[in-house]
């Protein structure tokens, strides 16, 4: 005769409001004991409901999206009913034997633990064997952990007592069914006294008891699963002594287990020594972050080096400004991703014009270089690209366009390299930045510069002209975006077209921030600014 049998979720732990992911099986199908029916999901382990009965769906009560917990109906069953003994097949005393038998051996009753139903895996590693024999387990303690290349999962025990024997080592592959280990003890078999005594009772109702004996296991334990798109290449990774769930927590944040200390159990990693080992190297990072010697990004550091063993030395502190300089530097290059565009000016007719009004300027008291002329052509030339004149906002969403033109000035000092700003350059001649330019480098080189004298910035010009050179790559000072780098003008033989003609040609390098920048704009800048500065008449146009 069929009965109706409802399908419900079992015993899942702690969790509360698990979300269907998947549903197997429509109305209609036939399935069998142990089949996954559903498919359930929270944010810390994945897990399959299965049947626990043979027969044919009637009813399906949840689908995906559907929230359940421990008890909820899922789904219903038509089932053929198993005939209990009757009283004239079983007299009175046949049904007590059963039960005082039950009692009187359950104290010595061995039970064997097996891999329960796991879905569609096969061959799973052992990555870990929790318990030993000897030792006395709790139902639904775990006793070991399988790991694929997919999931992880701890297989529970489904009786307590001592463990007799364990089938199972580290490295071996198991699949379903497959014997983990043997337990004897007084809590062995929940209901095995009591399947019996269902069967006595009723003559209509099945025994489901004794037929879920062995799936509630399977159930009853979360099985924590790692993301289906992850897997694990480093086999001493597999290794580490941590649960799956801490296995999971740490690829979430990209730790490496073998590098952390377990303060558990015979030293199992928790969730505790994950987190602390993140604040650790957090921190270690913040101190080491752009220092000379040190490193940002958990890049290794240089090891330390005993000079002394290859000859004389002499250590020499550095300046205050070269170790700020060198901080900033590094925090540039690990923060901004740059590009270097390099070009030629022509700037014949400009050192014509600056040796015309030489003596002129130095009547009035005035050095005027070719520095200041670069000044004047790039302010013109931030007037036309004003994307040169922004700043990048901290979270990297929008830009600060300045309506100023400050031009910062790179200045070598004894004590090192400082960056006094000439502000408001579009508003002053060439002899008032002449003069002014004066003024900031000389108080720059006897460390008289204010805070405020050093800052706001719209772009920066590094000039190694008095120096020498062919072009170099200079960084850009955060928060601008871009950098202009100068190097000494040569005289060149140039083709006008019909003759090679001496022309004064100047390196020009062009620094930018290419989360800003692209590299269109970084050419059609330089090419602009090649432009004003070879004929610097155009400077009057912007």
């Amino acid at each position: 005769m069929a009965t109706s049998i409802d399908i419900r979720v079992p015993d899942i732990g702690e969790y509360d409001s698990v979300e269907v992911i998947e549903v197997l099986v429509e109305t209609g199908d036939s399935v069998s004991t142990e089949q996954s029916l559903i498919t359930l999901e929270s944010d810390k382990a994945s897990m399959e409901i299965p049947s626990t009965h043979d027969g044919s769906v009637t009813e399906l009560l949840v689908k995906v999206g559907d929230k359940i917990s421990t008890g909820d109906v899922i789904a219903r069953l038509s089932a053929e009913a198993q005939t209990a003994t009757t009283a004239t097949e079983a007299p009175a005393t046949s049904t007590t034997a059963p039960i005082a038998t039950a009692s009187s051996e359950s104290d010595a009753q061995s039970h064997k633990v097996v891999v329960p139903e796991i879905g569609d895996f096969e061959a799973i590693e052992v990555i870990e064997v929790l318990v030993s024999a000897g030792d006395t387990v709790e139902l639904d303690q775990s006793l070991i952990t399988l790991e694929s290349d997919k999931a992880s999962m701890e297989i529970p025990s489904t009786a307590a007592g001592t463990v007799t024997s364990i089938a199972v080592s580290v490295g071996d592959k198991l699949s379903h069914g497959d014997l983990v280990a043997e337990i004897t003890g007084s809590g062995v078999s929940t209901t095995t006294a009591s399947a019996p005594a269902a069967k006595a009772e009723s003559e209509t109702t099945p025994a489901p008891v004794a037929e879920q004996d062995p799936i509630p296991p399977a159930a009853n334990k979360p099985q924590p699963k790692s993301s289906p798109t992850q897997k694990i290449a480093d086999e001493s990774y597999r290794r580490a002594h941590a649960s799956p769930a801490v296995r999971k927590f740490a690829r979430e944040l990209g730790v490496d287990l073998m590098l952390v200390n377990g303060s558990g159990r015979k030293n199992r990693i928790l969730k505790d020594d994950v987190q602390q080992f993140v604040k650790t190297t957090m921190s270690s990072a913040a101190s080491n972050y752009g220092g000379a010697g040190g490193t940002g990004a958990g890049i290794p550091s240089i090891p330390e080096v005993d000079f002394t063993k290859f000859g004389e030395v002499e250590r020499v502190e550095m300046s205050r400004i070269n170790v700020l300089t060198s901080e900033n530097l590094h925090r540039a290059w690990l923060n901004l991703p740059m590009v270097t565009h390099h070009d030629d000016a022509d700037i014949t007719e400009l050192e014509e014009f600056r040796q015309s009004i030489k003596k002129e300027a130095a009547d009035q008291g005035i050095r005027v270089t070719g520095l200041v002329f670069h000044i004047k052509a790039l302010t013109a030339a931030l007037k036309q690209f004003p994307r040169f004149n922004s700043s990048l906002s901290s979270d990297g969403q929008s830009l600060f366009y300045k309506k100023y033109f400050n031009i910062g000035i790179a200045v070598d000092t004894p004590n090192g390299l400082v960056v006094p700003v000439l502000k408001d350059t579009d508003k002053k001649s060439i002899y008032q930045l002449s003069e002014e330019m004066t003024d900031l480098s000389n108080r720059a080189r006897e460390k008289k510069l204010k805070p405020s004298e050093m800052q706001g910035a719209s772009m920066t010009i590094s000039s190694l002209g008095g120096i020498g050179g062919n072009g170099f790559t200079p960084i850009v000072n955060p928060p601008e975006v871009a950098i202009l780098g100068i190097t000494r003008a040569k005289m060149q033989p140039v083709w006008d077209g019909s003759e090679f003609k001496p022309r004064l040609m100047c390196p020009l390098d062009l620094t930018y921030d290419h989360r800003v920048i692209d590299g269109a704009d970084g050419a059609r800048f330089m090419t602009h600014y090649c432009k004003v500065i070879s004929d610097i008449r155009k400077i009057m146009l912007y």
